[in-house]
């Protein structure tokens, strides 16, 4: 196939066709995949989803907190992530971080 030997009209077609196959042979590669992949896990007597026991994002335990500010009660902090103001304003102040464990 020359490319350079087609026409304007005749090279869009052609990617119109490409796109399709393209989309057509990863459809099939896919169910493919998956047959092959029900077959292995049949091997060992499971299925798919025998194997997809990994919770979906945002299902993950809420950490429960571990320090309290003193002045605010409802202010908590987990000892997870960025140190909230409170607390960098009593650690500067001279407190210890164990003073502020619930």
């Amino acid at each position: 196939m020359k490319l350079d030997k087609m026409s304007a009209v005749q090279l869009k077609q052609l990617r119109v066709d490409v796109d399709a196959a393209l989309v057509d042979r990863q459809r099939q590669d896919l169910a493919d995949a998956k047959a092959a992949a029900e077959a292995a896990v049949a091997e060992f007597g499971f299925s798919l989803a025998d194997l997809n026991t990994k919770p979906k994002g945002g299902t993950r335990a809420k950490a429960a907190p571990k320090y309290r500010n003193p002045d605010n009660a409802e202010q908590t902090w987990t000892g997870r992530g960025r140190k909230p103001q409170w607390i960098i304003d009593a650690l500067t102040a001279g407190a210890d971080i164990a003073a502020l464990e619930i």
